[in-house]
């Protein structure tokens, strides 16, 4: 029977944003707002992705390896090619370390990797640890996520030309910044700062 793994993951919390209003004008020469500054990118509503998994007798190496392909795709949280690769022979005993390697759309990430306990609710499942040294960042994935935020109440989101994927250190802001446009609201109002966590993007 192949060992299968549990990964206790955290939840960062959601974001917060909202449309900033333009002052009126005064009669005493009172200067008027600049024009809205409207940013280039479109977001679209992204589609799902199928998970295919391991074989039922494959080894611990690749369980592993097929769990952090999901932790990838999680953190992208956009549909992409995957690919994962640790050392062959691990062993699932508690306190072992790995450097096992991740890609996506051909991005490669280095994730340090720890082996937990065994659960205690079934010998074949083993908790770990897993850290990658960088994070990806897909436009895909910030549209999820504002979309899954706001939902009906959103028109669009607009951001300054995030790729469709690209890598980006983990936990700080990025380059990128993004604006929920609600129904019935005009572009060019307050943009967020993007960042990205193991769990996924944020726009705060």
């Amino acid at each position: 029977m192949r060992m299968k793994i549990l990964v206790a993951v955290g939840v960062a919390g959601l974001l917060a944003t909202g449309c900033a209003e333009g002052s009126s004008s005064s009669d005493e020469k009172a200067k008027q707002p600049p024009a809205p500054t409207v940013l280039p990118q479109k977001l679209t509503k992204p589609n799902a992705e199928p998970r295919p998994s391991p074989a039922d007798d494959a080894p611990f190496d690749e369980n592993l390896a097929y769990e952090l392909r999901l932790k990838t795709l999680k953190m992208a949280q956009a549909t992409g090619k995957t690919t994962a690769e640790c050392p062959k022979g691990l062993e699932s005993k508690s306190g072992t370390r790995a450097t096992c390697t991740t890609t996506y759309d051909g991005l490669k990430v280095v994730w340090n990797v720890t082996i937990g306990k065994k659960s205690g609710w079934s010998d074949n499942v083993v908790e770990f640890n897993a850290v990658p040294d960088k994070g990806i960042l897909t436009s895909d994935g910030v549209a999820r996520l504002l979309y899954g935020n706001y939902r009906d109440s959103i028109d669009h989101a607009r951001c300054n030309d995030i790729p469709k994927a690209v890598l980006v250190p983990l936990n700080v802001k990025t380059k990128y910044s993004c604006e929920v446009v609600f129904k019935g609201r005009t572009p060019g109002g307050l943009a967020e700062p993007v960042r990205v966590t193991d769990a996924g993007p944020r726009v705060h």
